[in-house]
Order: structure tokens, then sequence, then C-alpha cells
């Protein structure tokens, strides 16, 4: 199956091309942010995300992450601000982590690695859905949050609760009545770039918007996401880990920091 990308040495992120040959791509993501290179800019406008939780649907494993889903419909669960204009809808957040807490994110800080980062996905609603923003470049708008080991986090741990039914590849279980924001850092500054999807077909449609401060995990929490198998019912077990895509080159583009 010449769709079959995953993150294993046979079919990992240093082959996606031959397959997705925009992997190579101008505007890829994830980058290495240099907070001494990021530009301050003061037109940037502070970030507004306002969610309802009653759309939030349901938790999935899809076999390379796991993923929070929404109800998009209307204008419930939407970003704006920030360094977008017009309304992008919250459709979904996931998770990138790895083997053990000294790596898993997919953004850098000057190099430095985070245990894990966390995606929020939100569609430009000037487009019909989803799907067709996804192909625009400006359609989509994710916002990345790092994880720090430090102490429990009470609402992370709402959402690990759920592991249980989810298990292996393919599991879906509903999850209703999630607040997201409860996941946000207290101080929203941010770095901005233009990049892509960090998962095939890594479509370049993606203003990222990554938040300088993160949030808190613990080592045991974080061992709770290793739990999690790549693997379906009936195939050999394969635990979950190391789902990150490499920082790509930068080629050029320009990150801008809303804090100075």
């Amino acid at each position: 199956m010449a769709h079959a990308w995953g993150y294993a040495a046979n079919n990992g992120p240093d082959k996606w091309a031959a397959n997705f040959p925009i992997a190579d791509g101008p505007r890829q993501s994830p980058i290495d942010i240099n907070p001494g290179l990021a530009s301050y800019d003061g037109a940037l406008k502070p970030l507004s995300l306002k969610y309802d939780p009653t759309t939030c649907l349901d938790i999935l494993n899809n076999g390379h992450s796991f993923q929070v889903t929404f109800l998009d419909d209307t204008d419930s669960s939407v970003l704006t601000g920030g360094p977008i204009s017009g309304v992008y809808r919250l459709k979904q957040f996931h998770f990138h982590w790895g083997a053990s807490d000294d790596r898993g994110s997919e953004h850098t800080v000057a190099g430095n690695k985070y245990p894990a980062e966390l995606h929020l996905v939100h569609w430009n609603t000037k487009y019909a859905d989803f799907g067709e923003a996804a192909g625009k470049p400006d359609g989509l708008a994710v916002v990345g949050v790092f994880l720090q080991i430090g102490n429990d986090n009470a609402s992370l741990q709402k959402v690990l609760d759920a592991f249980g039914a989810i298990k292996n590849k393919g599991k879906q279980t509903t999850f209703k009545g999630f607040d997201p924001s409860s996941l946000l850092p207290a101080c929203l500054d941010y770095w901005t770039y233009d990049g892509s999807l960090t998962t095939p077909p890594l479509l370049e449609s993606v203003t990222w918007i990554v938040c300088k401060d993160p949030i808190s995990v613990s080592s045991t929490q974080m061992g709770k996401f290793r739990s999690l198998l790549f693997s379906a019912e009936g195939e050999p077990e394969c635990c979950m880990v190391d789902n990150y895509r490499p920082p790509q080159p930068l080629k050029g583009r320009q990150v801008r920091a809303f804090f100075k």
C-alpha cells in the first residue's frame, strides 16, 4: 500500500517524499524556532480562542496519533485574531510525543526538544469545509502548545482517562463536554510562520501559531501516552511512540513574534 506512511525506519519522515513530493517543498513544517532570529511584529493581534465544550464529539486512535474531534458546522468553537484574518473553526486536536521525556515535540526552540506537542487544528470558514480549506495557502491555522515535565495536568488527565477504549488503531469512543481551552497556557504569547501539515499529505496550507509558554505534564502522564498502540487489534503490539516529524529547512521564511 503506497500510502502506508508512518514513523518506522521503512516508512518514516525521511521516506515520505517518495509518495508526497511536497515533503521537500518551500514551506514545510515543523521548524526549529530560533528566538533570536524571530522578529517582533507590532501589527500581530492577541490570539482569541473561544471554544464551546458541547462541540466535543469523540476521541480516535488513527494509527498515527490519537485525536479529539469537534462538531464544526457552526462558529461555536473558533480561533480569531493573532496572525490570521477571518474566522477559523476548530476541527480536532492531537498530540505528538517521544519514546522518552527528552524528545517528542515537532517544533523545537533553539534546538530544544519538549516531550510532547499539542496541535489544535482550525480551518478558514471562507471555504466550504475542512477538506477544501486544507488545499488553500490560508486554509488552516494550527495552534501548537509544548508540554514540559512538571506537575500532573488535571485537564490533560481527562483526555488520558479515555485511552482504555482507544488502545488500538481504529478504535474510537464518544468524548463529550471537554473544553480544549483548558489545555492552553495562561500566557498566549506566540511565534507565527507559514508552514504545512506535519503528516502526509503535508499540504502547505497552515498558518502556524506556536505558543511560547509550555503547559505541564507529569512523567507518569507521559507514560500513559506511550501505552497507546500503532497497531490494530490482532496485530503484533507496537507502542505509539516517536510519532513526530523532525524540523524542516526554513528556506528563507520569516518567523514573527507577537511579544518582545
